[in-house]
């Protein structure tokens, strides 16, 4: 059940179950109290005569209801209806949650989605009962909350690091959000001082977790230099708007990791947050997932040996696509080495707590002297290339908020990139949940595992019943491939539908 999908009715029974599973999913505003809450809050239930349902906490805010003390519904896992749904409500919430409005304003979240102003106002105050300031300003609030409580931040540093323009706008928001100041809020934070320089968080997550399966992915596909994957941990560095970064996360305690920050500027905390998020698939409903694909006989067994099994997204757009090129026809290893020489040669340095690490190099770095360090079929050389030179002068770019089927197109107008690679990008890129990969040698070794046609053909006709998380069965038929395991890199499919290592 989607908050979007369910009716009045099945809401009112998992509030009154007090069911977990659907914290983030929706919120429960109350009229008598002027409160709202998540949906697994421990208060008595209120009567449904007296009970209105929205979908985000920003549209219960513009009614005029404050956040629950009890439950505080800012701290729960987000929606997943923002990894499933394609429409400009779900690009315009994960670019919202990347910090666009924070850093473009409304004029340049509506240019990205191709709207003007007005129309998309418009579009998301009637879909979403809230318009782009509003949700934004929701994010900024539990951004600040999350600072306020999981770390030692000075509460100014919190207000601009959550995207505040200010510390009275701050302290406004958080008393009218809340009804608590910003120091009552931090009363609430865990005990323990964190090493100076140096933010700790937790983020929240919905059970089952596979976390052996995406942290050993992780670290099956780290690139030397940029990345370092560990069982239980994985680190990297990234580029964002205000300067290089440094985060690692690991598991932490059951429905939480741990993740450690340092940052050249504090307003990119929020965004960086959001991508974390989005590259361990942390705002997935593994049930609702697990449960639609265990309908079906042959995945059914799947399921049960890997539940929660999650897909990871990207953190950088056009760095996902020079990966997926590189990674077309040639072994994880091999395009290890290739990404770790363009690192090493064309990354910029950064110092971390692991270390000295270099930034993943810039499609300008890589347009200017990619030629130079790639190795392999000049054809090849020269597609990756014309890529990144795409991506540096405009003539392609690529985001979360971007409408799935016109980076397809977008894509596959480029030389050198087909089918496999325009998907998977979608697949990691958008956190498309809908995405199969029919040609893919380990996918098809799977189904053929599975009792499941492992033709394209065959593979693409039974896979439509399992929309829309066509996905997430890819996942399971990596894992059930007997040649893999299930973090090992897709192999890309050859023109004639057949796959080379």
């Amino acid at each position: 059940m989607t908050s979007n999908a369910a009716t009045f009715d099945e809401r009112y029974r998992a509030i009154d179950a007090r069911d977990a599973r659907f914290d983030g999913q929706f919120v429960t505003a109350v009229r008598t109290t002027g409160i709202y809450c998540r949906p697994s809050c421990p208060a008595r239930t209120p009567k449904p005569a007296n009970v209105t349902f929205y979908p985000t906490s920003a549209a219960a805010h513009e009614a005029g209801f404050r956040a629950c003390k009890r439950c505080l519904p800012e701290a729960t896992p987000g929606s997943p209806e923002w990894n499933l749904r394609g429409d400009v409500a779900g690009r315009a919430m994960r670019l919202i949650a990347d910090g666009v409005v924070d850093r473009d304003g409304v004029t340049g979240l509506a240019a990205q989605l191709g709207y003007s102003t007005r129309h998309l106002t418009r579009l998301l105050a009637g879909e979403l009962g809230a318009g782009p300031l509003a949700l934004a300003r929701a994010h900024r609030a539990h951004t600040a909350r999350t600072l306020l409580v999981d770390t030692d931040l000075p509460v100014a540093d919190v207000a601009f690091a959550a995207g505040f323009a200010s510390v009275r706008q701050f302290n406004e928001t958080m008393a009218e959000v809340f009804a608590l100041t910003p120091t009552q809020l931090r009363a609430r934070r865990t005990a323990g001082a964190r090493p100076p320089g140096r933010i700790e968080l937790f983020l929240p997550f919905r059970e089952p977790f596979d976390a052996t399966g995406l942290f050993g992915w992780m670290r099956a596909h780290a690139v030397p230099g940029a990345e370092i994957g560990e069982p239980d941990r994985f680190s990297r560095v990234l580029l964002l708007p205000g300067g290089p970064a440094w985060f690692e996360v690991s598991l932490a305690s059951a429905g939480r990791l741990r993740l450690h920050v340092e940052l050249a500027s504090l307003r990119d905390l929020s965004a960086l947050i959001s991508r974390v998020r989005r590259l361990f698939d942390l705002d997935a409903d593994p049930e609702a997932v697990d449960e639609a694909l265990s309908r079906h006989p042959e995945v059914r067994p799947l399921v049960a040996a890997v539940p929660g099994v999650r897909l990871p997204a990207a953190v950088d757009a056009g760095e996902m696509l020079i990966r997926a090129m590189i990674g077309q026809q040639i072994s994880v290893a091999a395009a290890r080495t290739v990404m770790g020489r363009l690192v090493a040669e064309l990354g910029e340095p950064v110092e971390t707590s692991r270390g000295p690490m270099a930034l993943f190099p810039t499609p300008h770095a890589i347009a200017e002297h990619g030629a130079e360090v790639l190795r392999g079929p000049a054809a090849r050389v020269r597609a990756i290339v014309g890529a990144a030179t795409a991506l540096s002068t405009g003539e392609l770019r690529l985001g979360p908020g971007d409408d799935s089927s016109e980076q397809r197109a977008s894509l596959l107008a480029l030389p050198g990139i087909g089918p496999w690679t325009a998907d998977y990008v979608r697949m990691r890129v958008l956190g498309d949940p809908d995405i199969l990969l029919p040609g893919d040698v380990a996918a098809r070794a799977g189904a053929a595992a599975a009792g499941i046609p492992s033709d394209a053909a065959g593979l693409t006709a039974w896979a439509t019943r399992t929309a829309p998380w066509r996905s997430y069965l890819m996942a399971h038929l990596w894992y059930a491939a007997p040649v893999t395991q299930a973090w090992r890199h897709p192999a890309e499919t050859l023109p004639s539908g057949k796959a080379t290592r």
